[in-house]
C-alpha cells in the first residue's frame, strides 16, 4: 500500500485501485486545475489543485466506509467515486461550469460520459479491478445513501475543501473537525439503525446522518461554509475575474474551432494561452490581473423584484443595453447576477432524541446564517476603470436599481 504526504491530512494511504487510477491521464490532469481558480488572484498562496483535494476526499471517504462496516465491493466503489469525483471539472473548475452546462447540459459531477465513453483508460482500470464504471458515476452524482457521502449535505468533498482552502488561503474561518464529522457519520433507515453502521440493511437505500449529540458538529460545518463564502469564495475581486473569465470563454468557443468537449478537457494553463490568442481584450487582462472595476455593487433590497432570479440571457441583454446607452463596445460591460444564496448544509440530517431531523429544524443557528447569506447577496456590473461612472448611471436606468453601491 502506497502513502502520499498531504499538507492537510498527513499521510494518505492508497489502495491498489487508487494507485492505478491516480496514474491515468484524466486524474493527472487535475494537477493542472487550481482548486480556487480566480480566488488565487486575491490570496496568492491559494495555489492548491484539484489533484490534492481529490486525494483528501478519498482519505476521508476511506475512513468513513471503514466505520460503516460495508462489504468489500461496496466500499471499493465508494472509494473510487471519492477519488474521481472532480474528474469532470473543466479548466478553472466552477468558473467555467456554466459555459459547459449550457453547451452540454451536464454539470461536473455528471461524469458517466467520461467513465464510459470519453476516457477508456479510467474505465479499464475500474473494470480490471471488478468495479462498475456506471455505479461509480452514480455515486459521484450523489445517488443513493452512499452517494450522499460523496456529493450531499454531509459529504466528504465539503469537509476537505473547507479545511484545505482555509489552510492555503491562510484564513482561520474554514476550520472544522473532520475527524469527528467522519467518525460520527451513520447510515440510517434501510441501511441500519441511526446509531450504527450499515449492518442488516441495504446501504444504497440508507440515509446519511450524524449520530446523536452532534447538532453542534453539524453547525460547525455550516458556520465554516458561511464564513468562507463571505471572506474567500465570494470576494469581489474573484467575482469580477470569474465573470470576465466566463465571458472570455464564451467568446473563445465562438471565435475558434474548439468544440466544448475539447474545451472541457483543457487545463488552466491551456485556457489562458487560448484566451490570450483568441480573446486578447479579456485574456490578457485576466492573465495580468488587470481587471474591470465595479460600476455597480448593490444588495437585493436595491434591485427590482425578480432580478435576483435573472438568468444568462437576461444578463447578456442588460449588458448590451448598458453598453449601447454609454456608447461602449458591448464586450466592455459585464453584468453579474449571482444565484440565490443558500446553505445546502442546512438540509443535513442529525439524530436528536433518537429521531433523525433536518439540521434546519434542530438548530436555531440556521435561521441566522441564512439571513446573513441573504444580506451578503450582491449584484455587480463591471467595466474598464475609465467608464465606471457612466456605466453605473446607465446600469441604474437599465436595471431599475434604487441606488448605485460603492465601487472599488
Amino acid at each position: 500500500m502506497k502513502a502520499i504526504k498531504d499538507s492537510v491530512h498527513g499521510h494518505v494511504r492508497l489502495g491498489d485501485v487508487a494507485a492505478e487510477l491516480i496514474d491515468t491521464p484524466a486524474f493527472q490532469r487535475l494537477r493542472h486545475i487550481k482548486q480556487l481558480s480566480t480566488v488565487r488572484l486575491v490570496y496568492p498562496s491559494a495555489n492548491h489543485t484539484r489533484f490534492e483535494h481529490s486525494l483528501g476526499v478519498y482519505h476521508l471517504a476511506r475512513s468513513a466506509v471503514e466505520g460503516f462496516g460495508l462489504d468489500a465491493d461496496t466500499a471499493a466503489h465508494v472509494r473510487a467515486a471519492a477519488l474521481l469525483h472532480d474528474a469532470g471539472h473543466g479548466p478553472y473548475g466552477h468558473q467555467t461550469e456554466g459555459v459547459i452546462r449550457r453547451a452540454t447540459g451536464r454539470d461536473h459531477d455528471d461524469i458517466e460520459w467520461l467513465l464510459t465513453d470519453a476516457d477508456r483508460e479510467v474505465c479499464q482500470v475500474l473494470e480490471r479491478n471488478g468495479l462498475d464504471p456506471g455505479r461509480v458515476a452514480s455515486l459521484i452524482a450523489g445517488e443513493g445513501g452512499l452517494g450522499a457521502l460523496v456529493s450531499g449535505e454531509l459529504d466528504v468533498d465539503r469537509m476537505d475543501y473547507l479545511v484545505r482552502d482555509a489552510h492555503h488561503t491562510g484564513v482561520p474561518y474554514g476550520t472544522v473537525d473532520t475527524g469527528r464529522l467522519v467518525n460520527e457519520l451513520r447510515l440510517a433507515g434501510d441501511g441500519g439503525a441511526a446509531g450504527s453502521g450499515a449492518d442488516g440493511g441495504d446501504p444504497e437505500r440508507a440515509e446519511l446522518v450524524l449520530a446523536e449529540g452532534n447538532v453542534p458538529t453539524a453547525e460547525s460545518l455550516l458556520v465554516a461554509r458561511s464564513l468562507m463564502n463571505a471572506v474567500v469564495y465570494r470576494h469581489h475581486v474573484s467575482r469580477v475575474a470569474g465573470a470576465m473569465l466566463e465571458r472570455a470563454c464564451e467568446r473563445y468557443l465562438d471565435r475558434t474551432e474548439a468544440d466544448v468537449e475539447t474545451f472541457r478537457r483543457m487545463a488552466d494553463h491551456d485556457l489562458l494561452v487560448g484566451l490570450r490568442e483568441a480573446v486578447p481584450e479579456l485574456g490578457r487582462r485576466i492573465e495580468r490581473r488587470d481587471l474591470y472595476k465595479r460600476a455597480v455593487w448593490v444588495g437585493a433590497e436595491d434591485v427590482p423584484a425578480g432580478t435576483v432570479d435573472a438568468g444568462h440571457a437576461e444578463e447578456r441583454t442588460a449588458e448590451r443595453e448598458i453598453a449601447d446607452a454609454v456608447g461602449l463596445d458591448r464586450e466592455a460591460v459585464v453584468v453579474d447576477v449571482p444565484s440565490r444564496p443558500g446553505l445546502k448544509e442546512s438540509g443535513s440530517t442529525v439524530v436528536v432524541d433518537g429521531v433523525p431531523q433536518r439540521l434546519e429544524d434542530a438548530s436555531e443557528l440556521v435561521a441566522g446564517l441564512r439571513s446573513a447569506e441573504r444580506r451578503r447577496w450582491t449584484l455587480g456590473v463591471y467595466c474598464p476603470a475609465t467608464h465606471v461612472d457612466a456605466v453605473g448611471e446607465a446600469a441604474r436606468d437599465v436595471l431599475g436599481i434604487k441606488t448605485v453601491g460603492t465601487t472599488a
